[in-house]
């Protein structure tokens, strides 16, 4: 069964949703949202990392993120926290998540590795080649896939030298992050590179805009005229498919959407 990660963003800024759910109590109501409409779990982060985004301080972060992050795991449900911050890491798992989702891969912060290791969480480590203020002037690639996966098995070993052993590490090959246009569509067709580095793989989609210039192209509109009902039947797609390659979960917005997808997906793989 491929894990949902619904997404709870409580900022002003994130590229699709930010702005929706800065109030705690919205963000709350959002997870809870998500997950009767079938997440298995809830990510939840306080630092846009959309391109061009400029970072915010670990204090700020962690007022947004930890009284939901503790309202949800009291309800009962499986939370991780995206951030780069160690700090923030440490926080959040005393406050209840039990996954830290890094899309730096442990680059930011020097001490996240080791923050997660002490905590017993697990790790989402993320392709990653820079902050998302230039992070396109490094998506320069001879061999995506066989970059990324040594990129990503890399931080994986960098992991278990600071004490994460490999069934605790969760590995994505970070798309739209530090990857032009095409770029994502390569990372995608070499899952099976990054299947290889770590059996559990997070896959995040969702509404990206190299989904919404595949779509422009094809229909002959702006990308801007791409709606996001669009985007996420495109999500929903791609969702199966990297299930298909081999994904452990994918990330996205409308989990709904992805779990109607999955669920005909997998009633169709039934034996008759």
């Amino acid at each position: 069964m491929t894990v949902v990660m619904g997404i709870v963003n409580v900022t002003p800024d994130s590229f699709s949703d930010g702005g929706r759910f800065t109030d705690a109590d919205a963000a709350i109501a959002h997870g809870r949202a998500l997950r009767a409409a079938g997440a298995d779990l809830l990510d939840v982060g306080g630092e846009s990392t959309r391109p061009g985004a400029d970072r915010v301080p670990a204090e700020l972060e962690q007022q947004r993120v930890l009284p939901v992050i503790a309202a949800l795991a009291a309800d009962g449900a499986l939370v991780s926290v995206d951030t780069m911050n160690a700090s923030t890491a440490r926080a959040a798992v005393d406050a209840g998540a039990r996954i830290v989702n890094d899309v730096s891969g442990g680059l930011a912060d020097p001490d996240m590795l080791a923050v997660v290791a002490a905590s017993g969480a697990d790790v989402v480590l993320q392709h990653w080649r820079g902050h998302s203020a230039d992070m396109y002037a490094r998506a320069d690639y001879r061999d995506v896939g066989r970059e990324l996966a040594a990129e990503l098995a890399a931080r994986v070993r960098a992991a278990a030298q600071a004490g994460i052993s490999p069934d605790r590490v969760i590995v994505d090959p970070g798309i739209g992050f530090g990857k032009r246009g095409a770029q994502n569509w390569q990372a995608l067709h070499a899952l099976g590179q990054v299947v290889a580095v770590g059996p559990r793989v997070l896959v995040g989609t969702s509404r990206k805009r190299f989904l919404a210039e595949t779509l422009a192209e094809a229909t002959g509109v702006a990308v801007a005229d791409v709606t996001e009902r669009r985007r996420d039947l495109a999500t929903a797609v791609t969702s199966v498919l990297a299930a298909q390659a081999g994904a452990w979960g994918v990330r996205v917005h409308d989990v709904a959407a992805t779990r109607d997808a999955l669920t005909v997906w997998q009633n169709w793989e039934k034996p008759a």
